[in-house]
């Protein structure tokens, strides 16, 4: 890769993001359904134990393609373009504008934020019958008790229900991951190619993209406990959670701090694997869709 940001159409982008957030759902998602489960207040066996872990796959699989679409197609048409304003910002040489770790954060932060109007909605209901929550026998009944959640807690509950609850802290969980991984993930790709010369092949992308996963994924741990506890809506006893701060307070006076690293072991190994199947996928569906790069 040269100091130069890579240009991907933005069709092009959303296409390889689409299939490639699909490519890891779908694989990966009774690994997702056990960390969710070892997250819920009422304990991992009374959520569903190894239970039917595919239960939610249909919400997770409609919400992915355009969640990772929208990510990828954001954040790899603003790559270039932050690094085209910070270079003409600030033409010192020796300025942090050479660095492109800042370009890298920015875009991926951008490209969250777009991409959790969708996963937001999804992950709530997906939750649901994950944990095998009252109601959540199927999608369309789970889909219809989140919409019908109009308590307030959430952004634009008068009009979508629940379906926003959590939505905060879904993205106070995705920017800080992208923060960390995106920028390890084209640092990776930068030393492997100055190491052989030539462009990282998609297996060796993939590589680089389950390494920085797996970091982001452990450091983030705590936000996504909060995330899952916030969306399932209320702790054991059945008193709702008020938001972010209340979850945390509960949490540490009543479980003990030990609970905000709730599923990290299956989150990791999950985000490893995942990000090994999503980036090796996304170039590689890259490569087809863009083969003159």
């Amino acid at each position: 890769m040269s100091a130069q940001e890579r240009h991907t159409p933005f069709l092009a982008s959303l296409l390889a993001g689409g299939l490639a957030g699909i490519s890891v759902d779908l694989t990966l998602f009774p690994i997702d359904t056990l960390k969710t489960r070892s997250q819920s207040p009422h304990g991992f066996l009374a959520a569903g134990g190894f239970r039917q872990v595919y239960r939610g796959v249909r919400a997770a699989a409609a919400g992915s393609a355009p969640s990772a679409a929208l990510f990828f197609g954001t954040y790899e048409t603003m790559k270039p373009v932050i690094a085209e304003l910070r270079g003409a910002a600030d033409d010192d040489e020796d300025s942090s504008s050479n660095n492109p770790a800042l370009t890298h954060m920015t875009a991926a932060s951008i490209g969250e934020a777009a991409a959790c109007l969708v996963r937001g909605p999804t992950e709530m209901v997906k939750s649901k019958m994950q944990t095998n929550a009252v109601g959540s026998s199927t999608l369309s009944s789970t889909l219809k008790m989140v919409v019908s959640e109009k308590d307030g807690r959430g952004f634009g509950s008068g009009v979508f229900g629940g379906l926003y609850r959590g939505y905060g802290i879904t993205l106070m969980r995705e920017v800080p991951f992208a923060f960390i991984q995106f920028p390890m993930y084209e640092r990776f790709k930068i030393e492997w190619e100055k190491m052989q010369g030539h462009d990282t092949s998609p297996l060796q992308a993939a590589t680089c993209g389950s390494f920085a996963g797996g970091i982001a994924g452990a450091v983030t741990t705590p936000l996504d406990v909060i995330k899952t506890r916030l969306m399932l809506g209320s702790d054991k006893a059945g008193v709702p959670y008020k938001g972010a701060r209340d979850v945390v307070e509960r949490l540490v006076n009543e479980e003990g701090s030990s609970v905000l690293l709730k599923g990290l072991q299956p989150r990791v190994m999950w985000i490893s694997i995942g990000g090994f199947v999503f980036f090796g996928a996304y170039e590689s569906y890259r490569s087809i869709l863009v083969p003159e790069s």
